[in-house]
């Protein structure tokens, strides 16, 4: 399986690092795990303009990558899942796809791409937290599959 996590998120070193690899590692055993991080001119311009300006940015960017696969959309508003409901996800799939808004969020016409809609939380929490929370659950989703012993 390919799983890849599509984000908008500026490329830099960050302290998180070192766990996403740990992450990607153990989830390796199960899945690939591409990690795409977009930020180009056009999105930090359109956060100078407006958040409308910035979600039509953010669906510009993030659109080309919605072909193909299962597409999953992280926003706030979305469906609240428990561990066991997320693993379905996961489950007879040749290629996932997970997409990891901008500071503004999406547009509807974008989140109507989405196969699932879904939130990690009714938390608030920064972009590079969403990425360790969802590749957690990734791992914890694949071992519910599986039947292995450390989601218990």
């Amino acid at each position: 399986m390919k799983i890849e996590i599509i984000s908008i998120a500026k490329k830099e070193r960050s302290t998180y690092d070192p766990l996403y690899k740990e992450l990607q590692k153990m989830i390796s055993r199960f899945a690939k795990v591409e990690d795409i991080e977009l930020f180009p001119k056009d999105v930090a311009k359109s956060h100078t303009i407006s958040p409308e300006a910035s979600k039509l940015a953010y669906t510009k960017v993030l659109e080309p990558y919605t072909d193909g696969g299962f597409n999953v959309i992280l926003h706030p508003e979305g469906k609240l899942v428990d561990s066991f409901e997320f693993s379905k996800l996961l489950n007879d799939r040749m290629s996932l796809k997970f997409f990891i808004g901008g500071a503004y969020g999406f547009e509807d016409s974008f989140l109507k791409k989405g196969d699932a809609v879904i939130s990690l939380s009714k938390l608030t929490m920064s972009h590079k937290i969403a990425k360790v929370v969802l590749l957690e659950q990734i791992y914890r989703g694949f071992t519910l599959i599986n039947n292995h012993p450390y989601h218990k």
